[in-house]
């Protein structure tokens, strides 16, 4: 009797290729979101800074002050 030996299977793929306009497509729409999540955040921290500065009492003249805000 002839004995073969396994089967041998070929299947055909493709070569992979870069898609460089979907790269930068993706890399901008990235900057675009931190562009947009660092100015939503620099608005709440500016506007929570003012807010705490607005809070605080204003300072006691000093007694050598002319006192013209009086």
């Amino acid at each position: 009797m002839l004995t073969l030996g396994p089967a041998i299977t070929w299947i055909k793929v493709e070569r992979p290729t870069i898609d460089l306009v979907g790269v930068v497509l993706g890399s901008f729409r990235l900057a675009g979101v931190l562009l947009v999540v660092a100015a939503v955040l620099g608005v709440l921290f500016g506007v929570a800074l003012i807010r705490a500065r607005r809070r605080l009492p204003a300072p006691p003249l000093d007694e050598v002050s002319l006192h013209l805000g009086r």
